[in-house]
């Protein structure tokens, strides 16, 4: 025990003490017990299952009733950055770890609407393309995607095209839509009870929301994307560069780099929804 300690001190400190043991242990092993625990750090257990609760909403740990707590496995990590030789100012994602496939939940068409088409500049009364997606990386839910399409640049396209294969690729090798610029949001959001059936998550667990419009070499736009990822198992990844590079490079604020290692990143948007890991 340690003398004259803040409650806050002390959390930190049981905090900091479970965070290396998530380090040291493989995932799926159990941590110390509760006496163990609270013996070595000489806290209350009451206080340690207050952190070891904020570590299991984090998604470092798993609780599982009458068994003890585990170690999670690794949150899914989106990285926003060039990687070193990687060429071109290419748009996309710098990499996304794991295995990801889909799974079609809705597909029709739908009007615009004002909101939807005011994010793709068109008239609420034009037809748009409406697909919603379960995302699962290694098996596990990660996000539902819902993709908004104007319906006359993609006239024909079914279900199979969007579950097999790169959309990306699917647009400009069929439709010729060259795809050039997009702006994405990324805010905090908990999921409602739809989502979390879903994703198999508690009501109102933590999340990411993202919301994407693509453009085209026309400035049209293409794509409009909303997504809600579980916030316990993803993570956004960024390199910055605070000084000038002795070569000359700039940063760009806002912009995305794609890495060549990720399947599919020959083509202009690189997106761990849309790549050839179906």
């Amino acid at each position: 025990m340690v003398k004259n300690e803040s409650r806050w001190q002390k959390r930190e400190r049981i905090r900091e003490r479970l965070l290396d043991l998530v380090e040291e242990t493989a995932v799926g092993r159990p941590i110390p017990s509760e006496r163990q625990l609270c013996d070595e750090l000489g806290v209350s257990r009451p206080t340690l299952r207050s952190v070891v609760d904020d570590l299991v909403r984090d998604g470092q740990l798993v609780r599982e009733h009458g068994r003890g707590v585990f170690v999670a496995r690794a949150k899914i990590a989106q990285h926003l950055a060039q990687p070193p030789g990687a060429p071109g100012p290419l748009l996309g994602i710098g990499g996304v770890n794991g295995t990801w496939h889909s799974r079609t939940v809705d597909f029709r068409t739908i009007l615009a609407g004002p909101r939807i088409g005011r994010r793709l500049r068109l008239s609420p009364g034009e037809p748009v393309l409406r697909i919603t997606r379960l995302r699962l990386v290694d098996d596990a839910p990660m996000c539902i995607e819902t993709l908004h399409l104007p319906a006359a640049l993609v006239p024909g396209l079914t279900t199979s095209d969007v579950e097999t294969g790169s959309l990306y690729q699917l647009l400009g090798h069929r439709y010729g839509l060259l795809l050039t610029d997009a702006e994405q949001t990324i805010e905090p959001t908990v999921t409602d009870e739809a989502e979390a059936e879903l994703l198999e998550v508690p009501l109102h667990t933590p999340a990411l929301l993202f919301e994407r419009v693509t453009a085209d070499s026309q400035g049209r736009a293409v794509e409009f994307t909303h997504s809600v990822y579980r916030g316990d198992r993803y993570r956004i990844h960024t390199q910055l560069t605070l000084l000038p590079r002795p070569d000359g490079g700039q940063v760009v604020s806002g912009s995305w780099a794609a890495a060549s290692s990720v399947p599919g990143a020959d083509t202009l948007v690189m997106d761990p929804y849309w790549t050839g890991q179906e």
